[in-house]
């Protein structure tokens, strides 16, 4: 096992996987499509759209972006979703986040079909995710999942702990590892005695939003440490949840960051829209 877990080279074997099932569904005459609407002119969502879109070329999905304005009322949002919920050339709706203060985000996001719920968010969904049966998995967790088994981690009996209760990340993250039979606990910026839950862990999933909050010297000897945060210090130098150059001396494997977590949210955006066409291919008999 390689100490530092290149998420680069994953999300690319990944991406390799998908563009070969995109061609085998072209051949049955379906082609994975994928619909992103953004809402304003926020600078970081505008960058990951186009990101999205490259991913897409580069792996054979069609894609559309809608492109609406800040002013977009809640009602005309809502009607575009409708009419990409009835599009058969769409397998997956995204809608990026955040909206603008007008617009209720539940709203929007409960109104988009669970079956084309690519990101997972969907009450359906999350209820599936729940009760063991999931349809769309949550595109980062998901890519942290993803990132356990290409290392060669097996979760079966492991203590893992994740600190960040997020909905985004946290709480699905910990089903997720509930369903690989490890024994879980959900840990956060408010825990008493943090830092000895941290010590316990076999893996460490970080994703609190806190720059290197959980220190070198937490981590078990042998560990493996996620580190989902993306934090900015300054005005270029990005850094995670975890003390990286710390942890690195005790870890057994650990993400960077950048280069860890963060390829692997668009390549799982990816898979779950091909794997909604195999759906759609399989209901129409191609």
């Amino acid at each position: 096992m390689n100490k530092v877990i290149d998420g680069k080279l994953i999300a690319a074997e990944m991406r390799k996987e998908i563009a070969s099932d995109v061609q085998e569904l072209v051949a049955r005459t379906v082609v994975p499509g994928l619909a992103v609407v953004l809402v304003g002119e926020d600078p970081a969502s505008r960058v990951y759209v186009s990101m999205k879109e490259k991913a897409c070329a580069d792996t054979g999905i069609y894609s559309v972006e809608h492109k609406l304005s800040a002013e977009t009322t809640e009602a005309e949002l809502l009607t575009l979703i409708a009419e990409l919920n009835n599009d058969v050339r769409i397998d997956g709706i995204l809608v990026q986040l955040p909206l603008p203060k007008q617009i209720d985000e539940s709203r929007v996001l409960e109104a988009i079909s669970p079956s084309k719920d690519v990101d997972g968010f969907h009450p359906y969904n999350v209820g599936r995710l729940v009760t063991g049966n999931p349809l769309f998995q949550p595109c980062t967790p998901y890519g942290v999942m993803k990132m356990l088994e290409y290392t060669g981690v097996d979760l079966a009996g492991k203590h893992v702990v994740v600190v960040g209760r997020s909905n985004i990340v946290g709480k699905p993250v910990a089903l997720m590892c509930l369903a690989k039979h490890a024994t879980v606990t959900i840990c956060h910026s408010r825990t008493a005695n943090l830092i000895e839950e941290v010590r316990r862990a076999d893996v460490v999933i970080a994703a609190v939003g806190r720059p290197e909050m959980i220190k070198g010297d937490w981590i078990k000897p042998g560990a493996v440490v996620i580190d989902v945060g993306v934090n900015r210090v300054g005005e270029k130098k990005l850094v995670g949840d975890v003390d990286y150059a710390g942890a690195l001396e005790r870890a057994r494997a650990i993400t960077p960051v950048p280069g860890g977590v963060g390829p692997m949210t668009i390549t799982m955006l990816l898979y779950n829209t091909v794997e909604s066409a195999k759906r759609r291919a399989d209901k129409a008999g191609c």
